[in-house]
């Protein structure tokens, strides 16, 4: 509540030689108007909805070897993840004598050019994407191959992340080697 001093001390003369009286300050006292405020915090934190977690809807196939997904050569394309943000790729199936020809190295800015190509050029009931990380890759390298996905519109069930096989981990240790990578 707020409080005024009114209290001046005798009567109301004017001249000189009067003594002025003291003039008092109004003081407000703020005890209501912090329980005010507390009462607005809590009607905010109890009326606001939180923020929604985004995430990626991703399609995984299930554990079950009896039902395998077979894939067409000519529609196939396996997206390798190295170390120090290194990609290599080949398209259907690798073959012993055609290893140099068919395992290629790229970057991730090169990397969705040759995505959107694959769709193009491919009917999309014949399209699949496989993607493998090495044990050196990042976790950032596989979310930013998923989000080229994504970006390139590829549908879910035409990716998949799969381990990488023996032979895949000596082409990429060798490449790297030969390319100084560390």
């Amino acid at each position: 509540m707020a409080e005024m001093d009114t209290s001046s001390g005798g009567g109301h003369k004017k001249g000189p030689g009067v003594k002025k009286g003291k003039k008092l300050s109004t003081r407000v006292d703020l005890t209501p108007m912090v329980d005010l405020g507390f009462l607005l915090i809590t009607f905010f934190v109890f009326t606001t909805t939180m923020s929604q977690s985004t995430a990626m809807n991703m399609n995984e196939p299930k554990d079950d070897d009896k039902t395998q997904l077979l894939v067409r050569n000519s529609g196939a394309m396996t997206i390798l993840l190295g170390k120090n943000d290194q990609v290599y790729y080949y398209f259907g199936q690798l073959e012993a004598e055609k290893v140099s020809e068919q395992f290629k190295s790229t970057t991730f800015k090169q990397i969705r050019e040759l995505i959107v190509t694959k769709k193009k050029s491919t009917p999309i009931d014949n399209l699949m994407y496989i993607i493998k990380s090495d044990k050196k890759s990042t976790f950032k390298n596989a979310i930013d191959i998923l989000d080229e996905m994504s970006i390139c519109a590829i549908p879910p069930g035409h990716y998949a992340e799969v381990d990488m096989t023996p032979t895949e981990e000596i082409l990429i240790s060798k490449t790297e080697e030969a390319n100084g990578i560390k």
